[in-house]
């Protein structure tokens, strides 16, 4: 017996609530043009998973479900309605009439079921493809002894069923996160390596072009399923484009956000004007900014080395750099998030004991890289870190870099450290899993994975798999205080030094409405660029 959660009604009056929220009425037309300083990765949503292309990825592509904008609530969205078993090992999922790709395509439940198998294909290498390792058929697929995914059976065109070999508590929220999102076989297949660079999907915006290291243009979908969204008729991404000098275009009315965030050397001083507040959205993250350390590698591979460096490193000194933007961070989880402990302390700053350490260690003077992308003020943190580090016997040279480049490093396994500020993680759901499987978990600890510190601890998975499995009510409780050991674990074993939990400001234009949260949207980082409009729209 199957019980009925939400129906389409209710999710359609959660979303549109939130325009209704705003202080003036949303209008139909207009542009707007966001700057980045680096290009774009890719546009590929069973790939892309960096803050940067996050939410033009969300904007051009769909799930079975999201969130309501602006918050963290979970609610239907290709999906008309869904049941779960009893037992939480079926979902089924009703999907919405009328939602075509936009090649003009009617999406089918064939396109779900073919954009989960994408996700787990190995060679898709989706740094993502290891959230779905509950669904059964799973281990064939990754294995190679399969290519389809045995636990998703598509009985009619609008009906998509998912049997897992295991509860998962989680589930909702990763038919909400973008490597579940649906994509058009015969558009992937037609574009093939270039997919990424030619996205065709459901969402609110329609890809128009992308000249590499300049621009990408969106235009808004006119068959959008929801109607009257979105607001914008088009949306350009500059590249190229330094915050500061951005900063400057934005005050004379040439941009409209500033996409990398307010620079530090002028977020004092925009702050203080009275006459920027209405600009100036800022908002909470479930965010953790950290340094990786590559444990397959010496030093590294040695425990009390790692310890060492979180103990060298002057947080507080660090969370000044930024402008008192957040604050130190103890742990991996951040503190809004379920499973945080604010009994647990970390590493304080202790320069005598990290030297204490690494004499126990005994791998005398260390030479090692840090890798860090090259926008402001990540290179002058990771110039503070080496200070730090160098104070107790850690030499380490400095890579800046591009951020895809950081991050093709770290996928590969190449970087003995990062800092990954400005490609830090953001919780993709508000669950404490979502800061384990992808980053710290063995699933994430492969070519092109997330897991920068190849940190593998199986016996940890084995914990996270069974306080996953905990879908009663009843069990809640028992489940986060089951992660929240998990965590005190990792912490013991030091693949990372935590260094900040961060908050968000987006800097905008006058000519830019919406409700402030739609500027720091939680899920669709950083800005939901379906329901922000145009003031001066015609």
């Amino acid at each position: 017996m199957k019980k009925l959660l939400i129906s389409a009604v209710a999710a359609l009056a959660l979303l549109a609530a939130a325009p209704l929220a705003m202080a003036d009425a949303p209008k139909q037309g207009g542009q707007a043009t966001v700057t980045f300083n680096n290009d774009l990765t890719t546009l590929d949503p069973q790939v892309g998973y960096d803050w940067q292309n996050w939410s033009v990825i969300k904007s051009i592509f769909d799930g079975l479900m999201d969130y309501k904008p602006g918050t963290t609530e979970l609610v239907p969205d290709l999906a008309e309605s869904y049941t779960v078993s009893d037992d939480g090992l079926t979902y089924t999922f009703k999907l919405r009439d009328g939602v075509k790709f936009h090649n003009g395509r009617t999406m089918t439940s064939a396109d779900v079921k073919y954009s989960f198998e994408r996700a787990v294909n190995p060679a898709t290498q989706s740094p993502g493809g290891g959230y779905f390792g509950m669904i059964a058929g799973y281990d064939d697929v990754v294995g190679g002894k399969a290519t389809t995914l045995s636990g998703i059976e598509t009985p009619d065109d609008k009906t998509v069923i998912f049997k897992l070999t295991r509860p998962d508590a989680t589930f909702l929220h990763l038919m909400a996160i973008n490597f579940g999102y649906v994509v058009p076989k015969e558009e992937v297949e037609k574009a093939g390596a270039d997919w990424g660079k030619k996205p065709v999907g459901t969402g609110a915006f329609k890809f128009v072009e992308w000249v590499p290291g300049q621009s990408i243009k969106l235009e808004r979908n006119k068959d959008y399923f929801r109607a009257g969204v979105p607001y914008l008729d088009g949306v350009t991404f500059e590249f190229g484009q330094d915050p500061t000098v951005a900063v400057l275009r934005l005050k004379k009315g040439e941009i409209d956000i500033v996409g990398d965030g307010i620079p530090p050397a002028q977020f004092a001083e925009l702050m203080a004007d009275p006459a920027n507040k209405p600009l100036i959205a800022e908002g909470d993250q479930l965010h953790t900014g950290y340094v990786t350390m590559n444990v397959t590698q010496p030093p590294f591979d040695n425990v009390k080395v790692r310890q060492a460096v979180n103990m060298a490193i002057n947080k507080d000194r660090i969370v000044r750099l930024i402008n008192n933007r957040g604050v130190p961070a103890s742990q991996a989880l951040p503190p809004a998030m379920p499973g945080y402990n604010p009994d647990n302390k970390g590493y304080g700053y202790d320069p005598e004991g990290a030297k204490k350490l690494l004499a126990e260690a005994g791998v005398g003077e260390i030479t090692t890289e840090l890798y860090v992308m090259n926008v402001d003020p990540n290179p002058r943190i990771a110039q503070a870190i080496q200070q730090d580090l160098a104070a107790v016997g850690i030499k380490a040279e400095i890579r800046s870099l591009a951020q895809a480049e950081v991050i093709a490093a770290g996928g590969a396994g190449k970087a003995p450290m990062i800092w990954s500020g400005g490609m830090a993680w953001i919780a993709d759901f508000p669950d404490p899993a979502n800061f384990y499987y992808g980053i710290l978990g063995c699933a994430g600890a492969v070519e092109g994975g997330w897991n920068w510190s190849r940190y593998c601890n199986k016996a940890l998975d084995e914990r996270a798999t069974k306080a996953d499995a905990m879908v009663k009510d009843d069990q809640k409780d028992a489940r986060i205080a089951e992660w929240k050991a998990i965590f005190d674990d990792v912490l013991k074993d030091a693949p990372w030094a935590p260094i900040f939990n961060e908050k968000r400001f987006t800097y905008h234009s006058e000519r830019l409405g919406g409700d402030a949260t739609l500027f720091t949207d939680p899920i669709h980082i950083p800005v939901n660029y379906d329901y922000i409009y145009a003031k001066d729209a015609q």
